[in-house]
C-alpha cells in the first residue's frame, strides 16, 4: 500500500511539473506578446530573407545563402530523428526512445532559441533555426548515456535544463574565448554530449542498469545498421551547416575523406580484437572519423582526413570492447548506449588534433573547459532529475509508459517457434 501511495505521489507531483512548465510557457508568451507583435507589425520582413543583400561571398546573395543552408537544416533534423533509430537495439525499450527523443527534442530547441532570440538578440534566420537543431541532437546524443533509467515526462525536464546549459558553453567558446576552431562540432557538440549526459548519470546513481536485461533482435540491431549508415551519408550536411558556401565541397571531402577511414579500422579492429564484428560496435565505430574531424575540418585536405579517420576508428573500437566495461565500473554507472566511446573520446581526439594543425592551445584550453562545464552542469541536471523521479520499478521497459505495448509473440528456441510467454 505504501509503495502504491508513493506511486501515485509520484504521478501527481509528475503533473503538476508539467503543469508548471506549461503555466510559465503561457505566461512567458504573453509576456512577449507585445514584442512579437511589434516585430509582426513594424518589422515583419525580419521573418522574410531580405532581399538584394550580399551574403557571406562575393558572388551569392544573402537570399541564395538562406536557401542553402535551408537544406542543411532539413538535413540535420533529418539526422536528429535517426539517432532515434541509432538507440532502438533494446528490444523492449524501442517506442521508449522514439518518444524519449521527440519529448527532449522539442523542449531544448524552444528553450534555445529563445535564449537567443530574448537574451541575445538574434533574429529568426537559417543561423539560429541551425543552431537549435544543433542544441537538440546534443541532448538526444546525450540522453543516450542515461537512456531508460529516468521517468519518461523527465525527458522534457531534461530538454528544458540542457538549452542554457549548451548556450553557456557556446558562450565560453566562441565568445569568452578568441580563435576556438570547431566548425563541425567535435567539441560543442560531441564532447558536450557525452559529458553532459555523463554528468546526469554519475548524478543518477542508477546501479540496476548493469544488471537489467537488455536484450536485442536481428529487428532491432537492422534499425541500427539503417540509421549508421543513413547518418553517415549525411554528416557532411551537419558539419558544414554554417561554413561560407565556398567552404562546404571542402568540408564535403574532409568528413567523407574521415568516415572512410574509420569505416575501415572500425572493421579491422573489430576482427583483430573479437575475430567477428559486433553489430552494435561496428555500427558506432564507422562514424568516428566524422566526429573526430569536426574541428580540424578545414585545417587539413583529404589524406590528412583520412589519417584522422583511420585514428578514430582504432580509438572508437576499442573503447567500445575494451573500455566501456572498465569505465563504467570504475565510476559505477552504465554509459548505455556507449556515448563516450564514439562522441566522447572521437571530440577529444579532434579538438588536439585541430589544436596541433592550426588553433594552438585555444583549443585545448577550449577542451578543458567544455569537458568540465559540461560534466558539471550535467550534474546538475541529474541532482534535479533524480529529485523528482521517484521509485521506478523497471528500466527499460515500453509497458512502463504505452498502451498497446506487448511482448513479441514468438521466440525461437533450438530451430523450434515457441510462444513467448
Amino acid at each position: 500500500m505504501r509503495r502504491r501511495n508513493t506511486g501515485e505521489a509520484m504521478r501527481v507531483y509528475a503533473g503538476w511539473c508539467i503543469l508548471s512548465l506549461l503555466v510559465v510557457t503561457i505566461l512567458a508568451t504573453t509576456a512577449f506578446t507585445q514584442n512579437d507583435a511589434e516585430v509582426a507589425t513594424t518589422a515583419k520582413e525580419e521573418l522574410k530573407t531580405p532581399i538584394g543583400r550580399p551574403g557571406s561571398v562575393a558572388d551569392m546573395t544573402l537570399l541564395q545563402e538562406e536557401l542553402h543552408r535551408w537544406t542543411k537544416d532539413m538535413d540535420v533534423w533529418l539526422m536528429l530523428m535517426l539517432v532515434a533509430f541509432l538507440m532502438l537495439s533494446i528490444k523492449k525499450f524501442e517506442w521508449g526512445v522514439c518518444l524519449a527523443v521527440c519529448l527532449v527534442t522539442a523542449p531544448s530547441f524552444i528553450s534555445y532559441c529563445a535564449i537567443k532570440q530574448f537574451l541575445f538578440g538574434w533574429a529568426w534566420n537559417q543561423d539560429m533555426i541551425i543552431m537549435g537543431v544543433f542544441c537538440a541532437i546534443t541532448v538526444v546524443i546525450a540522453i543516450g548515456v542515461f537512456l531508460g533509467t529516468i521517468r519518461m515526462w523527465q525527458y522534457l525536464l531534461a530538454g528544458v535544463l540542457f538549452a542554457p546549459s549548451f548556450a553557456f558553453v557556446e558562450w565560453w567558446m566562441f565568445t569568452y574565448l578568441q580563435g576556438v576552431i570547431d566548425p563541425g562540432g567535435s567539441m560543442l557538440v560531441h564532447m558536450v554530449a557525452a559529458y553532459w549526459g555523463w554528468g546526469v548519470a554519475l548524478a543518477l546513481r542508477e546501479k540496476r542498469a548493469f544488471d537489467e536485461p537488455k536484450n536485442v533482435t536481428t529487428h532491432s540491431v537492422s534499425f541500427v545498421w539503417l540509421a549508421s549508415m543513413l547518418l553517415w551519408v549525411l554528416w557532411p550536411s551537419f558539419v558544414t551547416a554554417l561554413l561560407p558556401a565556398d567552404q562546404v565541397h571542402w568540408g564535403m571531402v574532409t568528413c567523407y575523406m574521415a568516415g572512410l577511414g574509420s569505416m575501415i579500422t572500425a572493421y579491422i579492429f573489430c576482427m583483430l580484437y573479437q575475430g567477428k564484428v559486433n553489430p552494435l560496435v561496428y555500427t558506432y565505430a564507422l562514424m568516428a572519423g566524422p566526429v573526430a574531424v569536426g574541428s580540424p575540418l578545414l585545417a587539413v585536405g583529404p589524406w590528412g582526413a583520412l589519417a584522422i579517420g583511420l585514428i578514430a576508428g582504432f580509438i572508437s573500437t576499442t573503447s567500445f570492447i575494451y573500455l566501456q566495461d572498465r569505465l563504467c565500473k570504475m565510476m559505477g554507472v552504465l554509459d548505455v548506449m556507449g556515448v563516450h566511446n564514439l562522441h566522447g573520446v572521437c571530440g577529444i581526439l579532434g579538438a588536439i588534433a585541430c589544436a596541433a594543425l592550426s588553433a594552438g592551445w585555444v583549443n585545448i584550453i577550449s577542451l578543458i573547459g567544455v569537458f568540465v562545464l559540461s560534466l558539471v552542469t550535467g550534474l546538475i541536471t541529474g541532482v534535479i532529475i533524480k529529485a523528482t523521479r521517484g521509485e521506478m520499478p523497471e528500466l527499460f521497459a515500453d509497458a512502463t509508459d504505452f498502451d498497446l505495448w506487448h511482448p513479441e509473440p514468438f521466440a525461437i528456441k533450438d530451430g523450434v517457434v515457441t510462444e513467448n510467454k
